[in-house]
């Protein structure tokens, strides 16, 4: 099985963020070339903050049938699920990890899917924990 990466919001919400530019392009191939590999995870958090966002937050908000219809997508790929035990665990990966109980949420669904990347521009790229491996995709690669 390919090795799988796990979707944060952000990247989720630029790919649906024409206004975002640059971000939208970037996101928006990323999210392509998972469709195509069927290597794409989120959370139901995920989900649920980019129907939030989407519909509220960003400067053209979509209507809410569309954010819907968006989200219903996504039900194709692996999604996990946030059962009671996985928040204990990201309790304590943000107390190890001094991290904000969101992010840590986030990087305890990646481990519990099986994805060895975690694309975000929330965590400091580079570092890994709990087997996953943080990537900005919107930090340019020096070289």
């Amino acid at each position: 099985m390919p090795d799988r990466v796990f979707i944060d919001t952000n990247v989720l919400i630029y790919a649906h963020d024409v206004d975002a530019l640059r971000k939208h392009e970037i996101a928006s191939e990323i999210l392509r070339e998972l469709w195509s590999t069927r290597r794409g995870v989120l959370s139901t958090q995920v989900l649920q903050e980019f129907y939030v966002n989407v519909t509220q937050k960003i400067p053209a908000p979509l209507p809410r049938s569309l954010a819907r219809q968006i989200v219903r997508q996504y039900f194709v790929w692996h999604v996990e699920l946030l059962p009671p035990a996985l928040i204990l665990k990201a309790s304590d990966i943000e107390e190890r990890h001094q991290l904000s109980f969101w992010d840590a949420l986030i990087l305890s669904a990646a481990a519990e899917a099986g994805a060895t990347k975690l694309l975000t521009e929330d965590l400091n790229p580079g570092q890994t924990i709990e087997g996953v491996l943080i990537e900005n995709p919107f930090t340019p690669v020096p070289g």
